[in-house]
């Protein structure tokens, strides 16, 4: 009886676990040309509470933001943001012209099928942080979004 109610108990604390995971879906990075300096790296996520993106670092990067993209009087305009949102169970995309992060500063090119580290660090409307490793694969520079399979944290 105590192994059954062990095994019902820790069934019970993985489906939990599985309902609050942060899903991530089809992180990819844009590849460069030699000697370029920044690039972009595009992903879905997907909170199961209110969340916000706060910080992305990288490795094979000095410096790592959350941008936004807009139009406004038919100019395109980039600009840092402080954090993006992520209302519960809403996807959100990071995508090119959209929401992205900048990976500046690169300490070297960054070729198609490179395996690109990426740490997401996430806050709660409790304050409390989440901390996120993916791993983005480089697409050729002329890429879009393509779906692929989702990876849950």
């Amino acid at each position: 009886m105590k192994t059954l109610l062990a095994t019902a108990l820790t069934v019970l604390s993985f489906s939990a676990a599985a309902q609050t995971s942060v899903q991530i879906t089809d992180p990819w990075v844009r590849a460069t040309v030699p000697q370029q300096k920044a690039t972009g790296a595009f992903m879905q996520i997907t909170a199961p509470k209110a969340m916000r993106l706060l910080e992305v670092r990288s490795p094979v990067a000095g410096v790592a933001e959350i941008h936004e993209m807009s139009m406004t009087d038919n100019m395109m305009r980039m600009r840092q943001i402080k954090e993006l949102a992520l209302p519960t169970g809403k996807a959100v995309e990071l995508k090119p012209g959209g929401y992205h992060v900048m990976l500046l500063d690169l300490k070297g090119q960054v070729k198609a099928g490179d395996k690109i580290p990426l740490t997401l660090v996430l806050e709660g409307e409790d304050k409390h942080r989440e901390t996120i490793e993916v791993t983005a694969v480089a697409r050729p520079l002329g890429a879009t979004s393509a779906p692929m399979p989702a990876m849950k944290h």
